[in-house]
């Protein structure tokens, strides 16, 4: 039975946000064998198979699948592609400077910009991990749902938004600063590793409302990204099994924001670390959301804070809202989006099989949707002028009745079976949260941070990060 908007029902709204993965490369084949067309009959912009990008000879280099028998699969693209802004600019138009106007991207040149960062990533004297055999075709390789089938039943069974794009062209930390602030204050890259905007987290605790930010087995990068985060009232501050311990006692906050375990060997699902380790936590999450006694209350999103420079073929759209009026770095406007990434809505008022977009010819889904769908649900203020234009997606909750499926029921997590090629290395993501962390004491205290700068390893950096953290760990 169909109702209209339920969002009035929703008491939580999870967000867990994985890492770097383009739309197409995780369920760009998701409805291939139906023509893209989903069960309930909604058309799905996905992969035909004959898309395809040229080399650096011209040749067209097509679309591939991602079979989950392939050698190395769950380590494909085999290296971490361009995720930057001029390596995004060069992904969508072929350059690295963007075009002055708002032409719309040819979307020809991930092959090409693969190409090059595979070359001065192997002469870097083995600082980056690269698979074997890895070349720069491996790019338009994306992964089929036998290969995905914890994400792809999921967004089967509930809803997938096939237009959600990440906020900004470029890497993670302004992408997730948008989906936490709607603002990066017009920072374009990483190097930038906080923010000084009121958060989502601020404006809950300001309106007497619940609020969480979970790590996976360790302190959130998070906590130490927003400045408000500190004074702001009604949080909780915790790691998975906490969330685990909150939804099984029906005490979840009405919003909670979960982070994966950023270590190279963790289950982010950033290229090139092991993409079935990201489909346990997927199944994890899930799990844990419906057996716990707020299920029927419940709304799930499963994100992805950017492409990563992983192969999609939908142009990302201008006319963006910009935030703010500070200046973009790089001369960046805020008018154009980033590219599509993977977003699945989990809801048992959701039905089966349903494609989630906004009204045509209006402002897309973008991650500031989901601070949209939090504020329209308890009467909260916009942050920002980008979320204050952004599209919610109440209207996915249609069915009056909480549905009792589990659409998870028979499905086997994969297991990749291989070694990660990243064990050694810490991930970029462990370099700025142990940096950030260290900031927090006086100077000429724990200057072992400075030494893992210098040689740290993935285990040094995750017992770094454990051991100073402001919690204590896990």
């Amino acid at each position: 039975m169909t109702n209209g908007n339920q969002l009035s029902a929703v008491e939580h709204v999870v967000v867990l946000m994985l890492e770097n993965r383009s739309f197409d490369q995780m369920l760009g084949f998701l409805y291939s064998d139906s023509g893209n067309v989903s069960s309930s009959g909604q058309p799905f912009e996905g992969l035909t198979g004959t898309e395809s990008n040229p080399d650096a000879t011209g040749q067209p280099v097509t679309v591939f699948r991602i079979e989950p028998g392939a050698p190395n699969a769950y380590f494909m693209p085999g290296a971490d592609p361009g995720e930057g802004y001029m390596a995004t600019n060069s992904q969508l138009f072929g350059s690295s400077a963007a075009p002055a106007s708002a032409a719309a991207p040819s979307m020809n040149g991930f092959v090409k910009d693969f190409a090059y960062t595979l070359g001065w990533q192997s002469s870097s004297g083995g600082h980056w991990s690269i698979v074997p055999g890895t070349v720069a075709n491996d790019i338009m390789g994306c992964y089929t749902p036998d290969a995905l089938p914890v994400l792809s039943a999921l967004a089967k069974g509930y809803a997938v938004c096939d237009h959600w794009f990440s906020s900004v062209p470029t890497e993670t930390l302004p992408n997730r600063a948008f989906a936490c602030s709607a603002t990066s204050q017009g920072h374009m890259d990483d190097k930038t590793r906080t923010f000084t905007s009121p958060s989502i987290f601020g404006l809950l605790g300001q309106h007497g409302l619940t609020w969480g930010i979970f790590g996976y087995d360790a302190e959130p990068l998070t906590r130490s990204t927003f400045t408000d985060i500190t004074g702001a009232t009604g949080g909780t501050i915790g790691t998975f099994s906490d969330f685990q311990a909150a939804a099984a006692g029906g005490t979840l906050p009405a919003f909670s924001f979960l982070e994966p375990a950023w270590s190279a060997t963790g289950n982010s699902q950033h290229p090139n670390y092991d993409v079935a380790l990201g489909e346990q936590l997927i199944h994890d999450v899930y799990e844990t959301v419906r057996g716990g006694a707020g299920w029927a209350q419940t709304l799930l999103v499963i994100t992805y804070d950017e492409h990563g420079g992983c192969y999609d073929h939908v142009p990302p759209p201008s006319g963006a809202v910009p935030p703010d009026n500070t200046a973009g770095e790089f001369g960046f406007d805020f008018t154009r989006f980033g590219v599509r990434v993977p977003t699945v809505l989990v809801s048992p008022l959701i039905a089966p099989g349903t494609v989630f977009r906004a009204p045509a010819g209006g402002t897309p889904l973008d991650h500031t949707s989901t601070l949209k769908t939090v504020q329209q649900r308890w009467g909260l203020p916009a942050l920002t002028a980008r979320d204050a234009a952004a599209p919610g997606f109440g209207d996915v909750l249609t069915l009056a009745a909480a549905r009792t499926d589990d659409v998870l029921a028979g499905v086997t997590v994969p297991v990749s079976g291989t070694p990660s090629p990243s064990a050694v290395a810490p991930s970029h993501l462990q370099e700025v949260q142990a940096d950030l962390i260290s900031r927090q004491y006086a100077a000429g205290q724990h200057n072992d941070a400075d030494a893992l700068a210098a040689h740290g390893t993935n285990a040094a950096y995750a017992s770094y990060i454990r051991s100073h953290s402001a919690t204590g760990g896990a």
